[in-house]
């Protein structure tokens, strides 16, 4: 099912995500709207583009680089363009049903990254500007996009949109905190039809996916080839190499981390990533970065890899290839 939905997640999950090897790559952005029973759901106001991530990094020690893999991944903008095709369908959708809905805005709130690879964090931090500003953190503005997609919608607004019923969020139990907190538990089915319409498989969700052909597995195949080009890279001599480097550089800083990836952690360890502390090892970790060319090092091991991983799999990449732009065509001709 593809809902509209957040496209990335905060610097402190997605450094999890690295840390596994596992990216992800919805494309998709929370947005603005809000779930309402009554007015117009048309919004025609422009987005702000000010901070979509570029195609390739325009800063940092990632300032230009782009893997191999990444040819096979929708960029922002054109998965912008396929979200808006969805919002769209998925709007009639929900007006067939008697349901005016006002749904995330694709392109509103944009996520830090252009694309699944997450070039600009994938072998830690590398944006010195950025870093001096927020540490590991982000700037606000470039975490709306975790907000969740149901906000503001009824129950049974989102039953008619996914097929679902609406999830619930609560404290378990000697949790404290405001939360929110999710059960755990998957949501169950949503009821067969609504003012005596039967629902759509997976909702106008589902719905809306099937009418522009979307194959939902594709980015995750993609994914799982820059898996495992990072696990496997991460390991060749020169990059092992170069993290020993660049650890016995922190350890010269008064810091002790043993890769990249744990100095993130240790970024987090007190916070959202942007105290005094975190922006000062940030700093270090960075700098330390630079004087062992670790990033340089390891783009370079990781790139040859998935050129290999290309070849093997040339057939299905052209395939994913096909279906992209097949995907775009048809989310472009929905007025």
């Amino acid at each position: 099912m593809r809902v509209l939905k957040p496209t990335t997640v905060a610097a402190a999950v997605m450094l999890a995500a690295i840390s596994l090897g596992a990216c992800s790559s919805s494309g998709l952005d929370s947005g603005s709207g809000s779930g309402s029973g009554s007015g117009s759901a048309k919004d025609d106001t422009p987005v702000d583009r000010s901070n979509w991530p570029a195609e390739k990094p325009a800063s940092g020690l990632v300032k230009g680089l782009e893997l191999p893999l990444e040819a096979y991944m929708t960029p922002y903008a054109d998965q912008v363009t396929v979200d808006t095709a969805l919002r769209t369908l998925q709007t009639r959708c929900m007006a067939e049903y008697g349901l005016t809905v006002d749904l995330p805005r694709p392109g509103a709130n944009p996520p830090p990254h252009s694309n699944a690879m997450s070039i600009e964090a994938r072998y830690g931090i590398t944006d010195r500007t950025r870093a001096a500003k927020y540490g590991y953190g982000l700037p606000k503005e470039l975490t709306r996009n975790t907000e969740p997609v149901d906000k503001g919608l009824s129950g049974v607004e989102v039953e008619v949109l996914t097929g679902r019923a609406k999830p619930e969020f609560r404290p378990p139990e000697g949790a404290e905190g405001d939360g929110p907190f999710f059960t755990g538990a998957d949501s169950q089915p949503a009821r067969a039809e609504y003012q005596g319409k039967k629902l759509h498989a997976g909702g106008c969700a589902g719905w809306s996916t099937r009418r522009l052909k979307v194959n939902e597995s594709d980015a995750g195949y993609v994914s799982q080839l820059a898996s495992t080009s990072l696990s496997e890279s991460r390991s060749r001599k020169p990059v092992t190499q170069a993290i020993k480097d660049w650890s016995a550089c922190m350890k010269k800083q008064g810091r002790s981390a043993a890769d990249p990836y744990r100095a993130m952690e240790q970024g987090y360890a007190k916070g959202d990533g942007t105290t005094q502390d975190a922006i000062e090892l940030a700093l270090d970790d960075i700098d330390c970065k630079k004087q062992t060319r670790l990033v340089e090092v390891w783009f370079k091991e990781e790139s040859a890899i998935q050129q290999r991983l290309i070849k093997e799999n040339k057939d299905q990449l052209a395939a994913v290839k096909a279906r992209m732009s097949k995907v775009l065509a048809a989310a472009e001709a929905v007025k």
